[in-house]
């Protein structure tokens, strides 16, 4: 018998993977990703997504990660210009 969430949407599984739905789709397409179409949508077997047991953020996570980019940029944003020429 399977279980109730054996098969997650690719949104689901963007959240879980930490990429967009369109690199979701890209992988599926390229064969990175065993999905089952269904209709217009993608089935994905929570299993193949890896590591299901990751929490997605929370709004205090996200506040402290916004941050950490904001003094990151203000601190080095010169050299991550130059960095990037390159």
């Amino acid at each position: 018998m399977p279980k109730k969430e054996q098969f997650i949407s690719a949104p689901k599984a963007a959240k879980i993977l930490g990429i967009s739905r369109v690199a979701v789709f890209k992988r599926i397409k390229a064969g990175q990703l065993p999905a089952i179409k269904i209709g217009r949508n993608y089935a994905i077997n929570r299993s193949d997504v890896g590591d299901a047991g990751v929490q997605e953020l929370t709004a205090a996570s996200k506040q402290r990660i916004d941050q950490a980019v904001k003094k990151t940029v203000a601190e080095y944003g010169e050299m991550l210009k130059l960095l990037a020429r390159e």
